[in-house]
């Protein structure tokens, strides 16, 4: 069992809180060999390191599920390591909803759901620099001249007429339409302030909310470029994580 965790090393820049959790979750892999059960309840345990360090990182508060979509989508972690880790969130669900029990997995099958997390600890660590990088890395420019390009399609790109003066789940989508733009041009014309960032992520939670129930496919595309944008922006301002 001490083999099995060797490779499982504490990241020494991460907060106390998030140590303990990680250390309490590789330790009940290693007495996994005393209790079963213990392998399952490891996996659920070193969630709480990631759920803390994801909301510190993004400066959200939310569902542990919207927030490693949020690092996906900012480019923290790689979309397979999101895939891995919402393995281990689903597990979760399930034993809070009863429909699985601590011993429905092994030592073999929670250090892989365990390391999975470690890895993106460390990923989450980086300096907030790096972040642009991560998410210039996956479109293939520099992030001004990406934005600026962007901007200038959103530009010229016609509002979908038919969803003039329609909102879905509260949200006006022309006047969402409208404010994002502003933070864009905002931004490029020289930054955001507090409150700027503050109504940034909050369009972006309703980019998020509408984005499943648009019926039209040029409507969703167009708010979809909208969203990259606005995510764009938000990741030059995710903390770095202390």
């Amino acid at each position: 069992m001490h083999t099995l965790v060797a490779d499982l090393v504490l990241p020494s820049d991460a907060s106390m809180y998030v140590m303990s959790a990680l250390e309490t979750a590789r330790e009940l892999i290693r007495h996994s060999y005393y209790r079963y059960e213990f392998a399952t309840v490891a996996v659920t345990h070193s969630l709480f390191a990631l759920e803390h360090l994801l909301a510190e990182r993004l400066a959200v508060n939310e569902p542990l599920q919207k927030l490693i979509e949020r690092a996906t989508d900012a480019g923290l972690i790689a979309a397979e390591l999101a895939t891995e880790l919402d393995r281990s969130r689903l597990l979760r669900d399930k034993l809070t909803q009863g429909t699985v029990t601590s011993a429905s997995l092994g030592p073999a099958g929670a250090i892989d759901m365990v390391r999975a997390v470690f890895d993106a600890v460390s990923l989450l660590l980086r300096p907030a620099t790096e972040v642009e990088a991560a998410v210039v890395d996956r479109s293939g420019g520099q992030p001004e001249d990406l934005l600026a390009r962007l901007w200038e399609e959103h530009r010229r790109a016609l509002y979908p007429e038919s969803f003039r003066g329609v909102d879905i789940e509260g949200v006006e989508l022309i006047l969402l339409d409208a404010d994002v733009a502003g933070l864009v041009l905002r931004e490029l014309n020289g930054g955001l302030d507090d409150s700027g960032i503050a109504i940034l992520w909050a369009c972006i939670a309703d980019l998020d909310k509408i984005a499943p129930l648009i019926n039209s496919e040029y409507c969703a595309s167009y708010f979809a470029k909208l969203r990259t944008m606005a995510q764009l922006v938000a990741a030059r301002y995710i903390p770095t994580a202390t």
